[in-house]
């Protein structure tokens, strides 16, 4: 869970998934999941930021039935592939989901 301080904390990253959602053309449900798990795994480092926002934002697609790739997510983020490779599973499982064997 997080705060509301969180939230006005990281207002810059909140809107970078929303610029990203918006590129990818993304519903407000998985907008919503994105938000809420980048707001529940916020990285002490400001370097890291940048790619658990964008690994929210595909575990958020996912979670909403708008699947993109890794890879639309990626440059719609303006982050490497890999960091969201590196960084989506963990993201769901600590929001209580199972990542897909695939």
């Amino acid at each position: 869970m997080y705060s509301a301080r969180d939230r006005v904390e990281n207002e810059e990253w909140l809107t970078h998934i929303e610029t990203a959602a918006d590129r990818l053309e993304l519903g407000s449900e998985a907008r919503s999941y994105a938000s809420d798990m980048f707001l529940s795994q916020i990285p002490a480092s400001d370097r890291s930021k940048k790619a658990i926002a964008a690994a929210s934002l595909y575990a958020g697609a996912l979670i909403a039935g708008e699947e993109r790739s890794q890879t639309e997510v990626a440059d719609a983020a303006d982050v490497t592939r890999l960091s969201i490779q590196q960084r989506w599973k963990d993201i769901l499982e600590d929001a209580g989901f199972r990542p897909p064997s695939w």
